[in-house]
């Protein structure tokens, strides 16, 4: 009898380590975090630099544009329009110094900054750049900073 509870014991807690590993690692697959942030109007800001989403590869996928906006205060933003990019977890908005981001070693070479966790993975939301930023953003890049895996970049012209 005791041998049997050991038993169904170990089982339940290995499922249940299992269970929860499967949920954290799979759900954002079929679950959406649908975000509507307001743009701001175009007469409120001067758009620096454009460009598109792209996929990183056929799992990681990303569409949509990121402009870097700046407004007459000199605050500087970057703004995501008609995005959608795959959900995953632990994902972050960075801006990268490099405008050929081809693959994952290519953001970790170079010099970025971690602007935030994503806010949703469907929809419009906007960014602050920091004011004492020492480089000139080539790229805006979703990553997984758990993985040090590359989901979409955007390269700005």
């Amino acid at each position: 009898m005791r041998k049997w509870f050991l038993v169904v014991a170990i089982v339940w807690i290995v499922g249940f380590v299992m269970g929860n590993a499967f949920w954290y690692l799979a759900s954002p697959l079929w679950i959406d975090r649908i975000v509507s942030e307001q743009v701001p109007e175009s007469d409120q800001f001067a758009a620096l630099k454009t460009g598109k989403f792209k996929n990183a590869d056929s799992a990681h996928r990303g569409q949509g544009i990121a402009t870097i906006i700046e407004f007459e205060t000199g605050q500087k933003m970057v703004s995501f329009t008609s995005f959608e990019v795959t959900n995953g977890p632990d994902l972050k908005v960075y801006a990268v110094e490099s405008s050929n981001i081809t693959d994952s070693n290519s953001v970790l070479q170079s010099r970025h900054l971690n602007l935030g966790t994503l806010k949703g993975n469907i929809g419009n939301q906007n960014y602050t750049l920091p004011a004492d930023l020492d480089f000139t953003v080539g790229s805006i890049v979703i990553w997984c900073e758990q993985f040090s895996v590359l989901f979409s970049a955007a390269t700005l012209k």
